[in-house]
């Protein structure tokens, strides 16, 4: 455990990100009793010392641990001008944890989940690629490979949404909470498909209630439906009757002619039939993604995912024999049990098959996860991902002639790595780089579900929930259309 003491909070999220990057699932204390690293932070003000620095000030850290080690770094800057002074005061806390621990992250000093978000504001401002390289790498101390990943994927999105309008379109995401079982890494709101059987058509009635006032909000009568998202859970948890009905309302109720994407996530391959692709190719599904996550049975095992590594493949050829030419396969690094051998494994597996876009993520431990809640049963086999993977993957990829087109990070992944998806041109998900760009309004529907709402004149952003539990959405169905209607009064 680590004590933080400041005498401010002025960057207290900053600090604490930076702290867990180098020190992997360490909590970060208030209380200095039973810790082994302490971090003191001291904010001076100019009305305490005499600075060169206009509107003055200075910020030093202390670095103590209980073997007896002690450094101090001070960084004379206006820390209370947050635009100029959070980047040179991240950067000498980086590099003070970095003489500490011998580590270097590739990601340098960079918090935050959109690192991508620099080289395009910096492509929207002019600025030229070597000019961008520099910033990621001499301010944020990145390594090179994290620059010129963001800067590709930042052009490739400027590529991608050149003929959006964000201000007359929207998409939409539609929540199916129903799973084959449940994966020891997720946090979704999920539940066992064999259990909850009797629910789904409650469920999917209370759904189209939803879908029908979405549908009919005058708010968005002028807007241009352009993506549709089909999520969980895992859809294809439901019967091929179950997803022609939810499908079929759905292009019922939303005017579909100018969608120009439609997905579905059969990401389980022990929920994927021949059936159910039919209906989904029928009805006009463009992508969906089948995810193998590793193809090692043990690991599959281990990670509670009731299917095998042959059924994946089997799945795979069913999609390519139904008509389906977008097929993207998830992936995790840094899965319990498995290291640089078993990446190159699954790979060499998903290389044969050649999907049409690649999708890797750096295994997250989330709160809610069982991963997370019995940690101490996998604390031994969890050695995480590692940037050598991530370059595995990137490697892969490249040679299915598929190159990167949205990347994010999110907070419980060690060491701050990132997901990233590839695609061979033409066959990206633009709705994934929309969930995470925050360009136009997201309208989900279903438990669990978000939808955002961009006001761009204004720079901020509104999110609107739906409850979680499938029980509780049911039961308040009105409720949650209540919210959106208060939401919808105020655009």
């Amino acid at each position: 455990m680590i004590y933080l003491e400041q005498n401010a909070e002025i960057y207290n999220n900053d600090i604490r990100a930076m702290l867990q990057a180098f020190f992997d699932n360490e909590k970060v204390m208030l209380t200095k009793e039973g810790t082994r690293l302490s971090l003191k932070v001291e904010y001076t003000s100019d009305s305490d010392v005499e600075t060169q620095v206009e509107g003055g000030g200075y910020v030093t850290y202390h670095l103590q641990d209980e073997e007896g080690y002690y450094a101090s770094k001070t960084v004379v800057v206006d820390y209370q001008n947050k635009k100029l002074a959070r980047n040179p005061l991240k950067a000498a806390l980086y590099r003070m944890l970095s003489d500490y621990t011998g580590k270097e992250l590739p990601w340098g000093s960079m918090t935050g989940v959109r690192p991508t978000k620099v080289a395009t504001e910096c492509l929207e401002n002019g600025k030229k690629e070597e000019e961008i390289r520099h910033l990621y790498t001499d301010t944020y101390l990145t390594i090179p490979q994290k620059a010129d990943i963001c800067i590709e994927v930042a052009k490739r999105e400027q590529e991608l949404f050149k003929d959006f309008s964000y201000d007359e379109e929207y998409c939409i995401y539609i929540g199916i909470p129903f799973c084959p079982s449940r994966c020891l890494y997720c946090s979704f709101t999920s539940y066992p498909i064999a259990q909850y059987a009797h629910k789904v058509e409650d469920y999917l009635r209370a759904l189209y209630k939803e879908m029908e006032f979405v549908a009919a909000a005058d708010v968005y009568k002028n807007k241009r439906l352009v993506a549709i998202y089909i999520g969980g859970g895992t859809p294809s948890a439901l019967t091929a009757e179950q997803l022609r009905a939810l499908i079929t309302q759905l292009q019922t109720v939303f005017d579909m002619q100018y969608v120009r994407e439609f997905c579905v996530e059969c990401g389980r391959p022990d929920s994927i039939t021949m059936d159910k692709l039919r209906v989904l190719k029928e009805l006009g599904v463009e992508r969906i993604s089948i995810n193998p996550q590793t193809m090692s049975d043990e690991t599959l095992h281990l990670i509670g995912r009731a299917h095998t590594v042959e059924q994946t493949r089997i799945a795979f050829i069913m999609a390519r024999e139904a008509g389906f030419d977008n097929i993207n396969m998830d992936m995790i690094v840094g899965l319990p049990g498995e290291d640089i051998k078993d990446v190159h494994h699954t790979l060499s597996e998903i290389r044969s098959m050649k999907p049409d876009s690649l999708t890797v993520h750096s295994l997250a431990i989330k709160r809610a996860a069982n991963l997370n809640i019995e940690m101490e049963r996998y604390q031994g086999l969890i050695k995480g991902s590692t940037n050598e993977m991530l370059l595995a993957v990137d490697s892969c990829a490249r040679e299915l002639t598929m190159v990167p087109y949205y990347l994010y990070r999110q907070k419980n992944i060690p060491g701050k790595l990132e997901n990233v998806g590839y695609a061979v041109e033409g066959k990206e998900c633009v709705y994934n780089i929309l969930i995470m760009e925050e360009k136009l309004d997201i309208l989900g529907m279903g438990a669990g579900s978000s939808s955002k709402f961009i006001f761009r004149k204004e720079n901020r952003i509104e999110r609107v929930e739906n409850v979680k539990n499938v029980d509780e959405y049911i039961n308040r169905i009105d409720e949650m259309i209540e919210r959106k209607r208060k939401m919808f009064a105020t655009i």
